[in-house]
């Protein structure tokens, strides 16, 4: 989609304040006045003043979704709420002082203009908020395109968690992680160890080929294919070395994107085994390699530990939930970080650096709420390789 101007009406509502409570929002194109995206969400007990908030986080994530960098206006008959969003009110209670945080890391670097209007005026984003009530449910409608049903959308909340067993209390906005483990390298296609402070190879022929159909695929995001749900990625971010830089080039050149490096997405160092296979490992260091495997403390000679490695990786998880919340973000890495985010995710302990498979070019997607909830969608995709 293309709408470069997007107006949001949101409103919530609760039954006994606290109570049973509802959100709802509509997003429509200011261009033509058609609505775009009709939004009801369950919030369980909640105040009135929480419901509305929510209204207008699920709102913009959607607006934000279909057009990230779009002018937004934002119509509420909830004077608090704009006069808050606007500056022009403190926000005394800390329930709300955590979702107007929430909403304005969203915003941040945005267009977003606040306005009141009359309640009679806001009768269909009520009309919303009070479906969620009576339904208990959250439910999102684009009346800008017939969305087939697949197995993949048919039980997908595009707002919230999933799951309905998953915490009901869940405010940061959603942030979504495309992780892309890089493509082969003639290391790779020789079975050596390659890690991160070892030689940096680039990607060989296949490699390229590996980054190119990741490519591929990453741009059909929001559009159409197997991820047609998922919204379109507005960041690209990589390891520092030549393998993440290259595949994440192609993939940024097909989203118009610049690549962005951190340091802390480097693969785990494994220090003097570098550049061997893991079975001249096994025959030429055979104590130091057995106390090694399965072992939280332990390191190869002038490598890295899992203990050192998972802390840089929680860094590096903290910092990209932090500076992009609310957005779709490219992550290209390695084996290990990969392994490191999914472990976070699905608070597996040590066992989740090495029980998951993540093959060159593989898609991990993960979706945060914050570091307060995490939600897996899929893990070592590789049907477009």
């Amino acid at each position: 989609m293309n709408q470069s101007k997007l107006i949001i009406e949101a409103d919530g509502g609760s039954r006994g304040n606290p109570g049973i409570s509802g959100s709802g929002a509509i997003i429509i194109d200011a261009n033509t006045g058609e609505i775009v995206t009709e939004i009801a969400m369950f919030g369980g007990i909640a105040t009135n003043n929480v419901a509305e908030y929510k209204a207008v986080l699920a709102g913009l994530a959607e607006a934000f979704r279909i057009n990230p960098s779009a002018e937004v206006l934002v119509r509420m008959d909830s004077k608090l709420v704009v006069e808050q969003m606007s500056g022009n009110w403190k926000i005394k209670h800390p329930d709300m002082q955590a979702l107007a945080i929430d909403v304005q890391k969203l915003i941040a670097g945005k267009k977003v203009v606040w306005s009141w209007i009359p309640r009679e005026q806001n009768h269909r984003a009520d009309a919303l908020a009070n479906v969620a009530m009576d339904e208990q449910r959250d439910r999102i409608v684009h009346l800008d395109r017939v969305e087939p049903t697949t197995s993949a959308s048919t039980e997908f909340n595009p707002v919230q968690p999933s799951s309905i067993r998953a915490p009901g209390d869940v405010s940061d906005p959603l942030t979504t992680l495309i992780l892309v483990r890089h493509g082969r390298t003639a290391l790779t296609e020789r079975h050596q160890i390659s890690g991160g402070t070892g030689d940096d190879p680039d990607l060989s022929e296949v490699g390229v080929g590996d980054a190119k159909a990741a490519a591929g695929l990453i741009e059909e995001f929001g559009k159409k294919g197997t991820f047609a749900h998922l919204p379109k990625p507005t960041v690209v971010i990589a390891s520092p070395m030549n393998r993440t830089k290259q595949t994440a080039g192609f993939i940024a050149e097909k989203l118009g994107l610049e690549v962005e490096t951190l340091e802390e997405l480097r693969e785990i160092s494994f220090g003097d085994w570098d550049g061997h296979t893991n079975e001249e490992v096994a025959r030429n260091w055979p104590e130091v390699f057995n106390s090694w495997r399965g072992s939280w403390t332990s390191s190869p000679p002038n490598g890295e530990s899992l203990e050192a490695f998972d802390a840089r990786i929680r860094k590096a998880r903290q910092m990209i939930l932090s500076k992009y919340a609310g957005q779709t973000i490219v992550v290209v890495a390695h084996v290990m970080p990969i392994r490191g985010f999914l472990t976070l995710a699905m608070d597996a302990g040590a066992a989740g650096y090495w029980r998951p498979q993540v093959a060159p070019c593989s898609l991990t997607i993960i979706r945060h709420w914050g570091e307060s909830f995490a939600e897996l969608v899929a893990a070592n995709f590789t049907a477009h390789l």
